[in-house]
C-alpha cells in the first residue's frame, strides 16, 4: 500500500503555501494532490482582477523568494493591468494599478509548484476515512494511500450558496458565478445578476463589457463601494495607519484582521461583529467606475424564479415580474464542510463544527488528530484574511510548526 508522512488535497494557493513550508523538512514524505490552481482557472471569469492589492496577493514561501516580482523576473513576464477607458479617475486608475489579473496568477501559481520541487498527485481524492495509523484516501481510479497527516486545502468550490427560489433550475439558465469561466456565450442576452459583493458587481461588467445587456439586484439600500470615501487614508505613507495589507475590511478593523492571533483571542461575539463587517457585500472602486451600462436595483430580492420558454421568469420581492435569458448567482459561498464530496461519514462524526466550519487549535488541527484545514474553512477560527490568498502567510508558518514539531 502507498504511503506518505504528509498529503496536502489541493494545489491553490493554500495547498501551495502549505506544500512549501512543510518541505523545509529533508526527510518528510510530502505529496501535494489535484490540479495545480484549478478553481482559479476554471471556475472563474475570464478578464476578472484579483481583490487584494498585488502586495497581499503572493502565494507566501518561507524564504520570501517566491514572490510575483520573483516570477516576472524568472520568467521574464510583466503583470500589468490595461486600464479601461470608462475608468478616467486618477485614484481609481493607481487603484486598479495595483491588481493581478487573474490569468496571471494562475500562471504565477504554477511557477511556484515548479519551484519547489514536491510531488504532484493529479488524481481526485474520492473518499477521506480513518486508518490505523493517520487516514486513508481513495482515488477516483480506485487506488489507495495512507498518510500519516491530511491537510485539506480544497477551497471553497463546493460551498456556492444557490439561494432557494433558484434551487433545482437547470443549468445554463441559472448558473453561479463559479460556474462561469467563458462569458462569450452570453453576448447580446438579457441577463440578471443576483447579489451585491465584488463577485456579482464584476461579473456583471465583464458581462456588459462583452455585450449583454445586464440588470443587477442588490438586496441591501445601498451598493457600498470599498475605497470611494475617506481615498485619503488610502494614500501611500498613512494607509498603514488604517489598513492591514491584504486591505480587508473597513478602516481600524482591517488592522484587527490582518492579525489572526489577536482576532483570535477575542470573546466569539466581538469575533463574529467584526468579521462580519470585513467581509460585508461590496465592491472595488474600480468596478464602479465600469458600472455606467449596467442597471442596478438595490432593496430587492427575487422571492419566486421558474424557467418560461427557455427564460427565466423571477418574481421580485415587490411584486413585481421580471423574464431574463439567463440569471447568474453571485451571491456567495457558505462554508460547510459536510458538501466535500470526499468526506466520509467517520471522519465528519469526528470534527467538531461551528456553524459548518471546523474547530481549529493552533496549528490548523482539528478535533480529529492529524487532520488539518487550511483556507476559507479557517475562518470561524482564525478571522476573515483566511478566505484571501494573504491568509496562508499566517496559516502556513503555524501548520509547519504543528507539524514538524509534533
Amino acid at each position: 500500500m502507498d504511503t506518505c508522512d504528509v498529503a496536502i488535497i489541493g494545489a491553490g494557493p493554500f495547498g501551495l503555501s502549505a506544500a512549501s513550508y512543510l518541505r523545509q523538512s529533508k526527510t518528510m514524505d510530502l505529496r501535494v494532490i489535484g490540479e495545480p490552481m484549478s478553481f482559479w482557472e476554471q471556475h472563474m471569469p475570464e478578464g476578472m482582477l484579483l481583490r487584494s492589492p498585488r502586495v497581499a496577493s503572493n502565494i507566501a514561501d518561507p524564504g520570501n523568494q517566491l514572490t510575483l516580482d520573483d516570477y516576472e523576473r524568472a520568467t521574464g513576464t510583466r503583470i500589468s493591468v490595461k486600464i479601461p477607458p470608462t475608468v478616467t479617475d486618477d485614484f481609481i486608475k493607481k487603484d486598479i494599478a495595483k491588481k493581478v489579473p487573474l490569468q496571471d496568477f494562475v500562471k504565477y501559481g504554477r511557477w511556484f509548484l515548479q519551484q519547489m520541487g514536491v510531488t504532484l498527485d493529479r488524481r481526485t481524492v474520492s473518499k477521506l476515512e480513518p486508518a490505523p495509523k493517520g487516514m486513508l484516501l481513495t482515488f477516483e481510479d480506485g487506488k489507495t494511500l495512507v498518510a500519516g497527516r491530511v491537510v485539506v486545502a480544497t477551497g471553497i468550490g463546493p460551498f456556492a450558496n444557490i439561494p432557494k427560489p433558484f434551487e433545482g433550475l437547470p443549468f445554463p439558465l441559472v448558473s453561479h458565478t463559479s460556474q462561469q469561466k467563458d462569458l462569450s456565450s452570453f453576448r447580446g442576452q438579457e441577463v440578471l445578476v443576483v447579489g451585491g459583493g465584488q463577485s456579482a458587481l464584476e461579473t456583471a461588467v465583464l458581462l456588459n463589457e462583452i455585450g449583454a445587456r445586464v440588470d443587477v439586484l442588490v438586496r441591501e439600500p445601498v451598493v457600498y463601494w470599498w475605497g470611494i470615501k475617506r481615498q485619503w487614508m488610502h494614500k501611500p505613507g498613512i494607509s498603514w495607519m488604517f489598513y492591514g495589507r491584504a486591505d480587508v475590511g473597513p478602516a481600524g478593523v482591517s488592522l484587527l484582521v490582518q492579525r489572526p492571533s489577536l482576532y483570535r483571542s477575542l470573546p466569539r461575539g466581538f469575533q463574529d461583529w467584526w468579521g462580519v463587517r470585513a467581509v460585508r457585500p461590496g465592491a472595488s472602486s474600480w468596478v464602479k467606475a465600469r458600472t455606467g451600462n449596467v442597471t442596478i436595483h438595490t432593496g430587492q430580492s427575487v422571492v419566486e424564479a421558474r424557467p418560461e420558454r427557455e427564460r427565466v421568469r423571477v418574481k421580485l420581492n415587490d411584486g413585481k415580474e421580471l423574464l431574463f435569458n439567463r440569471v447568474v448567482l453571485g451571491t456567495g459561498y457558505r462554508v460547510n464542510i459536510d458538501r466535500y464530496p470526499f468526506m466520509s461519514s467517520q471522519i465528519l462524526e469526528k470534527i467538531e463544527r461551528a456553524n459548518g466550519f471546523p474547530r481549529l487549535d493552533q496549528g490548523f488541527e482539528s478535533s480529529l488528530s492529524g487532520l488539518h484545514f487550511v483556507g476559507a474553512t479557517a475562518a470561524w477560527s482564525f478571522g476573515p484574511l483566511m478566505r484571501f490568498v494573504a491568509g496562508a502567510e499566517f496559516a502556513s508558518p503555524a501548520l509547519a510548526r504543528r507539524i514538524l514539531h509534533s
